[in-house]
């Protein structure tokens, strides 16, 4: 079982990457390297980047949900 301390850092990890991702996702696509001719190497790398992140800060912050939950049981 997850103490409420580590469960709160998860949830907070979770909320911090769908924080900053999108923004950051945001920026990488008004780059001029992101595009010529359709989406550049420099791009979908860091859209990669971007779709690996929120899926791990999703499952992370998830996690602390749940132990959250267990810890106030």
């Amino acid at each position: 079982m997850l103490s409420k301390r580590v469960s709160g850092f998860l949830i907070a990890f979770g909320v911090w990457s769908w924080w900053i991702w999108p923004t950051f996702l945001k920026n990488i696509w008004g780059d001029t390297r992101s595009w010529n001719h359709g989406a550049t190497g420099f791009f979908l790398v860091h859209l990669v980047l971007v779709v690996v992140s929120l899926g791990l800060g999703t499952a992370i912050g998830a996690i602390g949900v749940r132990g959250w939950r267990a810890a106030a049981r």
